[in-house]
């Protein structure tokens, strides 16, 4: 071999992933490569550029900016540039400039795309298109306005003045601190200072006045002790989300040694964001009627689609969306009792799927269902029955539309006892039947709303202590998420319905985020663990070790990316007035969000593929 050819080769064999390649590859390589010398400051490739082949940094280095002039990544020696634009259609997306005087090695197309036959350079640049996925998710969090109000951290909204009281102290003396300082709300210290509980004035009037109570009566005996908190440097939408989640209204901050700094309210949160998702809640909890309910929830489109433009993740955005559909169930639940009467026996109003998982997007239909006390005997029938059918009804009224499947608690298959859910697990649990299999894709996501919630809970605890040891349920399980792959074609290409009514769309849920959600359901049911947002299940598989920790980071970062589009999308239906849905149409996304869709899509075929080979298929005939 030529001596310069010789130092190409050299070269390769000492820089990833080259030096893995077969030796009689590595020595054909070079001599299919050109040099190429740019000087400091010069442009490399630019935004609008066809790709046609590898550069690999020999000597020097690049800097790789995307089209608004972001650093995407300072690439040197060993690295290189320019895959997006072999794997992908013209143009290539990204100016390269060199740093400083830089030579580069050129693999030609034709030759790249021999090398990706081989595993250890496919998954290399794999993992380098990983990382550009994990910056696109932070560059589609930047609002589109420049702003970021709901990001803002409660550290720049307490004023630091703190109003408290010793417990010891009487409801009297509470009350006479409140008028005095004019705030709803006192911290209380224990003797050393530290956050012992917090009085409200919803707390006297519920806990002192409506229960009689003499006012000589300690502050300890009425105050919420050990209160939620949060920290200084907390988002103020992370507040807002507690808020919603736990019905509060009060949530002291503290400092790093939980020493308490302050208090930030609904009303602070209300100044800082005039649409905030808790004007909405507020709203539900006023509301008498259906109809009153129905027109609150018809905001929540308007709402969601300020959301997507600003700084706040789809996660956060599901949240709020699951937060709503909460407080208008639980409204519906409320009213419906206060016209049936008391219930006859305990029991719990659960909902099940997305929902249950905090992971709601706008247009979900309705997945619910009732767990009864083994009390309840067939003349308590009616009363659930027509409780069902109330909520039901109001639900499709407030634009959440009837399961097609019939997974709602109007169907009276869907009302049972405590025991009877039990063995309704268990017989899918023993006979993994394809409606076993659709029934864990949608009650194994089960949370619990209204009612006692132990019930539930305790339903939960038992199912999941059966889980790991239903081998052939997980192995079908494993199938079907492994069956259910992203839209994404053989040489990269976006994958549309080729008929039916939503011809050449995505099915961003069902092709899209779903095959996320069941990798991360079999994780958890195989370890049975509680875990029932995917996000928790995935970083609770990486902490146990049963998921390596960069491939469930990889995978979280193509979850949050697939839900942001399909967010964006729907906000975009309801804003062009027309219903949301799950369906969207390449040509309506632009060339950042194609190309980034197809990393995640690849980061979630990965994730398929090393599930299939870790869990017990062999258990299927």
């Amino acid at each position: 071999m030529e001596p310069e050819l010789a130092e190409v080769k050299d070269f390769f064999a000492s820089h990833e992933p080259f030096s893995r390649l077969p030796g009689a590859v590595l020595d054909a390589l070079p001599r299919r490569c050109t040099m190429r010398y740019h000087r400091r400051g010069s442009t490399i490739l630019d935004a609008d550029d066809t790709v046609e082949a590898l550069r690999v940094v020999r000597s020097g280095a690049v800097d790789v900016h995307d089209r608004a002039g972001g650093l995407v990544e300072r690439v040197d020696v060993g690295g290189s540039v320019g895959v997006t634009g072999l794997l992908e259609a013209p143009p290539y997306g990204f100016r390269v400039t060199a740093v400083e005087d830089t030579l580069l090695l050129l693999v030609p197309r034709a030759a790249f795309e021999e090398l990706l036959d081989h595993a250890p350079v496919s998954a290399h640049f794999l993992l380098q298109q990983a990382h550009r996925l994990r910056a696109a998710v932070k560059t589609v969090q930047v609002s589109d306005h420049g702003g970021a109000v709901l990001r803002t951290q409660v550290e720049e909204m307490v004023s630091g003045r703190l109003v408290t009281i010793d417990p010891a102290r009487t409801v009297q003396e509470a009350a006479a601190a409140m008028q005095a300082e004019r705030v709803s709300s006192l911290l209380v210290l224990d003797v050393a200072g530290r956050l012992a509980g917090i009085l409200t004035d919803r707390d006297l009037r519920n806990r002192v006045v409506a229960a009689a109570l003499p006012y000589s009566t300690t502050v300890a005996e009425v105050m919420t002790p050990d209160p939620l908190t949060l920290g200084l440097e907390a988002p103020a939408f992370e507040a807002l989300l507690e808020m919603l989640g736990r019905g509060v209204h009060h949530l002291p901050v503290v400092d790093g040694a939980g020493r308490p700094q302050g208090l930030v309210t609904s009303t602070d949160l209300m100044r800082l964001e005039r649409s905030s998702p808790l004007y909405l809640v507020q709203d539900v909890g006023r509301q008498t009627s259906t109809v009153g309910l129905a027109a609150v929830a018809a905001r929540l489109p308007s709402i969601v689609d300020h959301l997507v433009t600003q700084d706040v993740s789809a996660g956060d955005v599901s949240r709020v969306v699951t937060a709503v559909a909460d407080a208008i169930h639980r409204r519906l639940v409320a009213l419906a009792e206060a016209r049936l009467g008391p219930p006859p026996v305990p029991y719990c109003w659960v909902v099940l799927g997305s929902q249950a998982r905090h992971e709601s997007g706008l247009g979900g239909d309705q997945d619910t269902a009732i767990v009864l006390d083994d009390s309840a005997t067939a003349a308590d029938a009616d009363w659930f029955a027509d409780l069902a059918t109330a909520v039901t009804d109001g639900l499709v009224e407030c634009g959440f539309p009837r399961c097609p499947g019939d997974v709602m608690a109007s169907s009276p298959r869907w009302r049972q006892t405590e025991s009877a859910w039990r063995g309704i697990f268990a017989e899918w649990l023993d006979h993994p039947t394809p409606e076993a299999l659709v029934g864990a894709a949608i009650f194994f996501d089960m949370r619990p709303l209204a009612g006692d919630a132990e019930l539930c809970e305790r339903l939960r605890r038992d199912v999941l202590a059966r889980t790991p040891h239903a081998r052939p349920f997980l192995a079908h399980l494993t199938k079907q998420a492994v069956e259910h792959q992203p839209p994404l074609g053989l040489f990269r290409g976006l994958v549309v319905e080729r008929s039916g009514p939503q011809q050449s769309t995505l099915d961003i849920k069902h092709r899209g985020v779903g095959p996320v959600v069941e990798i991360a359901r079999v994780h958890a049911l195989s370890s049975g663990s509680p875990a029932v947002e995917t996000r928790a299940r995935l970083q609770e598989a990486a902490a146990a070790g049963r998921m390596d920790a960069d491939a469930a980071a990889d995978l979280l970062d193509a979850f949050e990316f697939i839900s942001y589009v399909r967010l964006r999308h729907q906000a975009r239906r309801v804003r062009e007035g027309g219903p949301p849905d799950n369906h969207v149409a390449p040509e309506t996304l632009g060339h950042f969000e194609k190309r980034t869709l197809k990393d995640a899509f690849g980061v979630v075929r990965a994730a398929q593929g090393v599930l299939a080979g870790r869990l017990p298929l062999g258990y299927i005939s």
